[in-house]
């Protein structure tokens, strides 16, 4: 039980007590106790007042004085403007120490909800290596999975593919074009930045053809629609989807390419999936239900041949769902992949990782899905977030402005790299420890200065601000992590053994602080979850680290000569540890021994 609902079950008590009133939870305010006063947490007396008919320093005085007088765990009270702060007495919290170093999987729900969800996350193309947008999606999407199995919940971690489509037949016929039957294996590239290459080549070779029309005395919307190599693209386009031969054959074959190159990214940021979707198994299914809608009269095709949902009564517009060619857009896959996973696991909700420039998108996919009668619709949600930006600018795409994932990550473990020889930290270690060091405390740096930021948030990506061993960063809580060990490795070596529920002592403000930190766990990964919130775990391991610092600084461990007070200390250490190496972990950031 928290402290927050202790207290609260001990309010309710005096209350009834003192003016024979039975009154539920909702109706207890409590807050934690301002700095500048004693206490650990406030009670708002307020909305007692209307049955004491008193004022609230005297309603505040006596709930004080009840709980002081019948409540154990509470050591005293004091009385700021109608404010009840209480303080809770140093037994109750060596005990909650005690109870949390008991418990196995700290911070993890004790019992499963019984409740499934699907969260899907990185949704690459197969025109383009992953950047730093997709790292982003996958670190966000691969923590909020983590988050929703500690809160008890049984979580399918997907990704889809985007495999087919215009853009990919973009970089297939530049391919066929300009590459003279190059590979990545013949070029020495990794498979997706091969292929990425001929993407920004396709752009390269659209944009001079579209003004050469205009020179011609096209507008640029026309020649934007004739430029040769478009109309390539998008004849191949309608070969794909028609099954020809030798349009498949090459699109397996630049596809292969590009998931090979993924599957080694995917690796090395420790990024995992139950189940993978592809497009160009799911698009059809979202065809053969857009049809059958239109059979029922929900959708209607225009004459052109498009097909069409009108959605203005629902306050938005309408949206097409078949070309006038009849090849599908993203909507058409979506509600295929849908309609499939719901039938094949039933979840009580699927959540989609994806920006905020989907926001539309995705709110129409649920409106679409309801007209279309799919009882499942309103459990589609949209976990929405904000761009990744650079001090230079947005990325793009089409002309290969983008910071890649690859690029990225070794960019990060070489800074790591030369950081820790600077500060000689791993002397004695093997080539192989040092390098997987280096790696954590990359990936950690990287990981932690993306997912400590709101998700909702654009944010700004500075890579060397990510590193610093100083300051909210990755890197300062391994550190912290890594001093702790190594005061546990020492305590063992001398031969002193912890044992929880062996300890009894007074503590100190910082020590009793430090407890509070700890078993605020439980509440932050539950906040987290309901918020699909990785910035709130990765602020109390700051936190929980920032104040451990303090105490180090200001408290001895190991040299100090009263053994009750050395161990609670140790204790303390050691569960410190452990909240901040799960917190992390549900990160998806690895905690070195040294660094």
């Amino acid at each position: 039980m928290t402290i927050e609902k202790m207290l609260t079950q001990q309010v309710l008590e005096a209350v009834k007590a003192c003016y024979g009133v039975e009154l539920t939870e909702k109706d207890v305010q409590l807050q934690e106790t301002r700095k500048e006063f004693a206490g650990d947490l406030t009670v708002v007396v307020f909305p007692f007042t209307r049955y004491s008919r008193k004022s609230p320093e005297e309603t505040a005085k006596e709930l004080g004085e009840y709980l002081k007088q019948n409540i154990e765990e509470v050591e005293t009270y004091n009385v700021i403007k109608g404010f009840l702060n209480v303080v809770i007495s140093a037994a109750y919290w060596i005990e909650v120490l005690n109870e949390v170093a008991r418990e196995e999987k700290y911070g993890y729900a004790k019992e499963p909800s019984g409740k499934t969800y699907m969260i899907e996350y990185s949704s690459p193309n197969t025109n383009k290596p992953l950047h730093l947008g997709h790292i982003r999606n996958n670190f966000l999407g691969w923590s909020v999975s983590e988050i929703q199995k500690a809160n008890g919940h049984h979580v399918i971690m997907v990704n889809l593919v985007n495999d087919r489509g215009i853009h990919i037949c973009k970089s297939m016929i530049a391919w066929e074009k300009f590459a003279n039957g190059a590979t990545p294996e013949s070029t020495g590239t990794k498979g997706d930045h091969f292929v990425g290459d001929y993407y920004v080549r396709f752009d390269k070779e659209y944009k001079a053809q579209t003004k050469e029309l205009m020179e011609k005395g096209m507008t640029e919307e026309e020649a934007k629609k004739q430029a040769p190599i478009l109309l390539e693209a998008q004849e191949m386009l309608r070969k794909w989807e028609a099954g020809d031969e030798k349009t498949v054959a090459l699109w397996r074959k630049m596809n292969d390419w590009v998931l090979k190159g993924f599957e080694e990214t995917y690796k090395m940021m420790g990024i995992t999936f139950d189940k993978v979707y592809f497009e160009s198994e799911t698009y059809k299914k979202g065809r053969d239900l857009v049809l059958k809608g239109l059979a029922d009269g929900v959708l209607y095709r225009k004459d052109t041949g498009s097909v069409w949902a009108d959605l203005t009564g629902d306050g938005l517009d309408h949206k097409l769902l078949l070309r006038d060619d009849g090849t599908s857009v993203y909507m058409t896959q979506d509600i295929g992949t849908a309609y499939d996973r719901f039938n094949e696991f039933n979840m009580d909700q699927e959540i989609y990782v994806v920006g905020n420039e989907q926001n539309y998108h995705f709110q129409v996919l649920s409106l679409v899905c309801k007209k279309l009668g799919f009882d499942w619709a309103d459990k589609i949600k949209h976990l929405s977030y904000g761009m990744v930006e650079l001090p230079e600018g947005k990325m793009k795409s089409r002309e290969g402005t983008v910071v890649d994932a690859d690029d990225l990550i070794a960019e990060m473990i070489h800074t790591a790299r030369t950081t820790s020889e600077e500060l000689g930290k791993l002397d004695g270690y093997s080539e192989e420890e040092a390098e997987d060091v280096y790696r954590k405390v990359a990936l950690g740096a990287l990981k932690y200065f993306i997912l400590k930021v709101d998700p909702k948030k654009t944010m700004m990506f500075n890579p060397k601000e990510s590193i610093d061993f100083n300051g909210n960063t990755g890197p300062f809580i391994q550190y912290t992590y890594t001093r702790i060990r190594s005061v546990l490795r020492k305590a063992e070596e001398a031969g002193i053994q912890i044992v929880p529920g062996d300890i009894h002592t007074g503590l100190t403000e910082k020590e009793q602080n430090l407890i509070r930190f700890i078993a605020k766990l439980p509440a932050v990964v539950k906040e987290a979850g309901d918020n699909y919130s990785p910035a709130l775990l990765g602020n109390y391991a700051y936190d929980l680290a920032k104040e451990f610092n303090q105490f180090y600084h200001d408290y001895s461990i190991l040299k100090e000569e009263n053994e009750q007070v050395r161990n609670l200390r140790l204790l303390l250490a050691q569960q410190c540890s452990v909240a901040i190496r799960s917190a992390m972990g549900m990160l998806g950031i690895e905690m070195p021994e040294r660094m």
